[in-house]
């Protein structure tokens, strides 16, 4: 287990009201876990801005009574076959589709099949959940 170090973080009163009353809102049982979680959050970002491995989830929702888009959206993927770890797809309704897509690579690739996915016509919605790999993260 990683050693943990204790160290004294200064804050105006206003400030402080706020974030207490956000690690509340968020159910974090301290302090502590809710500066770690922000700083986790700030090292992920900067992983997709420095083009290191890192991990996502596409979501995708779309009428599949449309025309030729799932050998669309299947053509696409397999384009990025090495990136894609995983699809998932779920029947919302008679006409809706939600298609979960497990990513792991360069975050340009993840971004750039994000983009492609959400261009096709059909697809109703579309999001790039970004986190990391993990590694380098205490």
């Amino acid at each position: 287990m990683p050693k943990t170090l204790r160290f004294g973080v200064a804050m105006e009163e206003g400030l402080l009201v706020r974030f207490d009353r956000l690690i509340r809102e968020q159910k974090y049982t301290n302090r502590s876990e809710a500066l770690r979680d922000l700083v986790r959050r700030e090292l992920v970002s900067r992983e997709w801005e420095e083009e290191r491995p890192v991990a996502g989830a596409i979501t995708l929702v779309f009428d599949h009574h449309q025309r030729a888009l799932m050998g669309k959206l299947t053509a696409i993927q397999h384009e990025f076959g090495s990136l894609i770890l995983s699809t998932q797809h779920i029947h919302l309704d008679h006409h809706h589709c939600l298609e979960i897509i497990a990513v792991k690579g360069s975050s340009r690739d993840a971004l750039r099949l994000s983009d492609r996915l959400k261009a096709v016509k059909g697809v109703k919605h579309g999001t790039l959940s970004m986190s990391s790999t993990g590694k380098g993260l205490a």
